[in-house]
């Protein structure tokens, strides 16, 4: 999906996504995202020079910690459903699933990370993409 019009009931897509990444439509400068993170399992420490991400948790509970450099995380944050979080371009961040539920969120890219059509179902396959 992309670059043309479309909808998407963003709440019931983002609660039946199965995987761990699922990146649903991808614009010109905007890249939306599905994830579920099993209890335990992360998005591992990253930065995205360039990409500003926001995120929207719609269950499940996780950490997040943001910083400028990835020695010094100085912002830490418990957040769960209906939270969301927003990440400059330029700061490493690292998000974490510390609830006993899947953590299931989306996440928008601008500009896009993955490429289109991206499927990942596990956070093992993610990482040896990555």
């Amino acid at each position: 999906m992309g670059k043309k019009p479309w909808v998407i009931d963003i709440e019931q897509a983002t609660l039946n996504n199965p995987n761990y990444r699922h990146v649903q439509w991808t614009g010109e400068h905007l890249q939306m995202v599905l994830m579920s993170l099993k209890a335990g399992e992360e998005i591992d420490l990253e930065l995205h020079g360039d990409v500003d991400q926001f995120l929207r948790i719609e269950q499940g509970q996780a950490q997040v910690r943001i910083g400028k450099s990835k020695d010094n995380l100085s912002f830490d944050k418990k957040v769960s459903e209906n939270w969301a979080i927003l990440i400059p371009s330029g700061h490493w961040h690292h998000i974490k699933n510390i609830g006993k539920e899947e953590l299931k969120l989306y996440t928008i890219y601008a500009p896009a990370q993955h490429p289109a059509g991206t499927i990942q179902k596990t956070h093992k396959e993610a990482k040896e993409h990555d």
